[in-house]
């Protein structure tokens, strides 16, 4: 592994976790609705899901994924479906009558959504399929193999890490509190949109 050729792949990875999409939504949401700790345990699990996907697009893995139009598709509709429930829940929300806050989701939720919103992303295996297909040859050894799936692990964790951080801050979660009914009526429309983009695709793609 070159210097060079490492922060060509912290750089790419950087730009990919960065792009806004249902996970910032996702991430975004667990934080405003249940503060810093779910925002922080979004992340992290999060973080795990794509760690999983660059480790197994390491080892050869997400070529299996790719090549087969029948996993791809069965793993496209279960993310679409996936991100369809979290958004019709997002949309159903309802203000308490004594105008309480909608109730925070637990951290066990926040792991598990954190989770499967990257686990049920099959665009993941691709991108890493292809990112690490012009680093990683048949010298590569296994040390630098393992070393550039971590850095996807650890540059996703810590942008999202980052987001809850920043969204959690008092200042701003005092203000966001009282309009989080509304917010999460707006990441619900959000995550819906994303739902049915992907469905179009995979239904385009046929």
């Amino acid at each position: 592994m070159t210097l060079t050729t490492w922060l060509a792949v912290v750089t790419i990875c950087v730009l990919g976790a960065m792009s806004p999409g249902p996970s910032l939504a996702l991430v975004l949401k667990q934080t405003m609705t249940g503060g810093r700790r779910n925002g922080v345990v979004a992340a992290l699990s999060h973080g795990l899901g794509v760690g999983i996907y660059a480790f197994l697009s390491i080892l050869g893995l997400a070529a299996v994924i790719t090549a087969s139009p029948t996993a791809f598709t069965i793993l496209q509709w279960a993310g679409a479906l996936y991100l369809a429930w979290l958004g019709f829940k997002g949309l159903t929300a309802k203000a308490q009558s004594d105008q309480a806050l909608p109730e925070a989701p637990s951290t066990r939720s926040a792991a598990r959504d954190g989770f499967l919103i990257a686990f049920f992303n099959p665009k993941i295996a691709v991108f890493f399929l292809a990112l690490f297909s012009q680093v990683v040859g048949v010298d590569t050894s296994l040390m630098a193999k393992f070393g550039y799936a971590a850095t996807a692990l650890v540059i996703d964790t810590g942008w999202y890490l980052i987001v809850a951080w920043l969204f959690s801050n008092p200042k701003w979660l005092d203000m966001l509190k009282k309009r989080a009914i509304w917010f999460e009526r707006v990441f619900g429309a959000i995550l819906v949109a994303l739902a049915g983009r992907l469905v179009a695709g995979i239904v385009a793609g046929k």
